[in-house]
């Protein structure tokens, strides 16, 4: 009997089955059968279910004479299923990699949870993955499992099958069915969840519920206007279950609110019910409120508007409701604008005559990454102006969230306000990572240092203009405009400088003075590692792995390959995974953080997270060339080498110059750190070799040579450097481990190979 039954209605989805199917057979977790219903489906859904039992003896296909809509295929799966768990899957959605063993995890520690609910995301026709809002609802704290009642806010999530696992002997138990109509999933799920004595959650996208593309003359919604009428007998089948069961009573009102707002929507979306429809739909709506409404039962202040237009069935006072409404919108949104116009308007007069006054050479302002917090270059820079040049007064620019980041000493400056654009008009220098704003307008006398923000492995600047994917909406002329404010550029290598000047062409000059903000990592000491790893939570003794890829301009979303609670799984209690995601998505990589699998996206400061790990595991991130100053063991991961090659673009082989071990997979990635690969003399020489090329001027004083040099005006003695030899950076924690390997598995299987810097294997 395998763990699970996976039900894969299919209907009209020809164009998405292939993959969906796929999806699911290809899951780490292979306990399962896939019990595919071709729904009598005019198009090639019948073959291809069929090409699939040929090929995977889990697949059982099963044919309807005559289609019953998808809750009649649905009950079609469950007579043939035979699994522990009920999972149902759309034939146009897919499972996420490696849900069937997160939802099989979780149901163990849940102790066979009657219901088991997961998250899901809407995989949009763009390419973009869009995850569902209602995260909340779905935390895995406190006890588990738990009831209905313990939880009742879950009956806030979409009430559809395919976001929850059941236990067939529970669904056999009540007597689930599924009837047929629109919307019958809504008298599956509401009374299952009802119903259930155990209920867990899960907190993890397990499935990609697909959102079709709008057309001219189709509506989004994929049932027709007469079909939304079915939403009101399917509550007539809900509370015909709660009235059945007088348990269920204290119920009865929040389904009624819960019934009033959907039919509140439905009837606000032009795209479901044709305008002939509303009134009736609005009457009928009507009846079910007088049906089912609980005297005494108290209605929300925020609500009170919508019942009571339900109450009232009349559609002229709903349209008057909602024209009134819309006027509200249109006047705040006008007002809105015309204050900013105002504003943006007396900014322009207030730069122009900011912009007449002396310049102040004892001002220098500041920022990172377009208002991010304290950091990156500048950062280490503007530590430097203070320490180095007495009298000189600083501002960085930052957006309000990231101020507390910001030094004592530094003033701090809001974008787009009047103190910015005084900041950006008076100040001598300005320092970035980036372009400034767009109307800024160098005067003379006015230095802009301009410090990138590492050494580029993927193509850049002006590179891009064939690499549609990577360039996106990149205007080249403003770039260049950009680049002729530019008086001095900061390089770290002669590899940087060739490639700046090239793609960044103009007059300014390139000084080769290594990264300032990599001088910490010559600066710091045992103690400081000792504090930061007990600030992240860094158990002792333990091996961190700090994981940083970057992002993929060949998708639109996080691509996250790895298993990363497997990974640890299988290295042993000794191993945490630090993992920061790439600022560009705004979310984590994973969503379980705690214990060994600690995620760090959101911490301040890349250079405090390199210096508290052990090792570093990237794709084709630029930390590397910063890690690889700290003479720590790297790892690159390098999965879709050829993909990401073709959509960027590279301006080396990385494969046939690594600072380290190469990965091609995640059993490989496993095995290099399970073997001490990772570690071992291979990879120790081939760090050497990157540092030779890479990290030339990074000595701890890269800060200080570019004030000596731009600021003060030094020349002698400013261009000496330490050479690599005579360089101590800090050692890591677990420098002092010794050189035997750490895992406590054994070594994956003999065909697993690791690449090494040649493409050929090493063991």
């Amino acid at each position: 009997m395998p763990r699970f039954s996976v039900i894969v209605p299919a209907y009209k989805v020809q164009a998405y089955l292939q993959e969906c199917l796929e999806s699911v057979l290809g899951q780490s977790y292979p306990d399962l059968e896939v019990i595919a219903v071709d729904d009598c489906s005019p198009d090639a859904c019948g073959a291809l279910v069929d090409e699939f039992a040929a090929r995977d003896a889990r697949v059982r296909p099963v044919h309807l004479p005559e289609n019953g809509g998808v809750g009649g295929a649905r009950n079609a799966g469950i007579e043939h299923a035979t699994g522990d768990y009920l999972v149902f899957v759309d034939g146009d959605d897919t499972l996420a990699p490696d849900a069937l063993r997160a939802i099989a995890d979780r149901i163990k520690e849940a102790g066979d949870a009657d219901v088991v609910v997961y998250d899901h995301a809407h995989a949009l026709w763009t390419g973009e993955t869009v995850r569902s809002p209602f995260l909340g609802q779905l935390t895995e704290q406190g006890p588990a499992p738990f009831r209905l009642d313990d939880r009742p806010l879950l009956l806030k999530l979409p009430m559809v099958v395919w976001n929850k696992a059941y236990r067939r002997e529970f669904v056999e138990r009540e007597g689930l069915t599924f009837p047929s109509g629109a919307y019958a999933d809504l008298p599956w799920t509401v009374p299952a969840l009802l119903a259930a004595e155990s209920v867990a959650t899960l907190d993890r996208v397990c499935v990609h519920h697909r959102r079709p593309r709008k057309t001219a003359d189709a509506p989004a919604d994929t049932v027709s206007g007469s079909g939304h009428f079915d939403i009101h007998e399917q509550y007539d089948r809900i509370f015909a279950f709660v009235d059945a069961r007088p348990e269920l009573a204290h119920w009865r009102p929040v389904l009624f609110r819960r019934m009033v707002d959907q039919l509140m929507s439905v009837l606000g979306r032009p795209d479901r019910l044709p305008r002939t429809a509303r009134a009736e739909f609005l009457r009928k709506s009507r009846a079910h409120y007088r049906r089912y409404r609980t005297k005494g039962a108290a209605v929300p202040l925020h609500a009170r508007l919508r019942h009571l237009l339900v109450r009232t069935g009349s559609y002229r006072t709903y349209r008057a409701v909602r024209l009134a409404s819309a006027l509200r919108r249109h006047t705040t949104r006008f007002v809105k604008s015309l204050a900013r116009s105002v504003r943006s308007a007396a900014l322009k007069l207030h730069y122009r005559v900011q912009r007449r006054l002396p310049l102040r050479a004892d001002r220098a302002v500041f920022t990172s990454h377009s208002g991010r917090g304290y950091g990156c270059n500048p950062g280490a820079l503007e530590s430097a102006f203070r320490s180095f040049v007495p009298g000189m007064r600083t501002a960085w620019v930052a957006r309000p969230e990231h101020h507390h980041t910001l030094p004592t000493a530094t003033a701090r400056v809001r974008p787009g306000t009047a103190a910015y654009w005084t900041a950006l008009a008076r100040s001598k220098y300005l320092v970035s990572n980036v372009s400034w704003e767009e109307r800024f307008a160098k005067r003379a006398g006015q230095v802009v240092i301009q410090t990138q923000y590492g050494t580029p492995l993927k193509r850049m600047g002006l590179d891009l203009q064939d690499r549609p994917a990577a360039a996106r909406d990149t205007d080249f002329t403003a770039l260049l405009a950009d680049v002729d404010t530019w008086d001095h550029c900061l390089s770290a290598n002669r590899h940087s400088t060739l490639v700046f000047e090239r793609v960044f062409p103009g007059d300014y000059g390139t000084l080769e003075t290594g990264q300032p903000r990599n001088d910490v990592f010559q600066q710091a000491t045992s103690a400081d590692v000792t504090r930061l790893r007990e600030s992240l939570g860094i158990p002792e003794g333990s091996v961190a792995i700090l994981y940083a890829p970057t992002h993929r301009d060949y998708l639109r979303g996080p691509r996250q390959t790895l298993d990363l609670e497997r990974i640890l799984r299988q290295l042993g209690p000794r191993y945490v995974l630090l993992t920061r995601a790439h600022r560009i998505y705004g979310a984590p990589l994973t969503h379980t953080s705690g214990g060994r699998l600690i995620d760090v996206t959101d911490h301040p400061n890349v250079e405090s997270l390199c210096l508290a790990s052990d090792a570093l595991v990237t794709d084709y991130s630029s930390l590397m060339f910063d890690y690889a100053n700290l003479d720590r063991p790297i790892v690159i991961h390098a999965d879709d080498w050829e993909a990401y090659e073709a959509a960027r673009g590279t301006y080396f082989d990385l494969r046939a110059f690594p600072p380290g071990a190469i990965s091609r997979s995640e059993d490989e990635l496993i095995d290099i750190f399970a073997t001490g690969h990772w570690r071992g003399s291979r990879s120790t020489q081939l760090r050497t070799a990157f540092r030779e090329r890479f990290c030339p001027y990074d000595d701890g004083r890269a800060a200080e040579r570019v004030v000596r040099r731009l600021v003060l005006g030094e020349t002698a003695g400013a261009a000496s450097v330490t050479p690599l030899a005579e360089r101590h950076p800090v050692p890591s924690a677990a420098a002092a481990f010794g050189g035997a390997p750490l895992a406590s598995v054994e070594r994956l299987e003999p065909s697993t190979d690791v690449l090494d810097a040649a493409g050929g294997t090493t063991r």
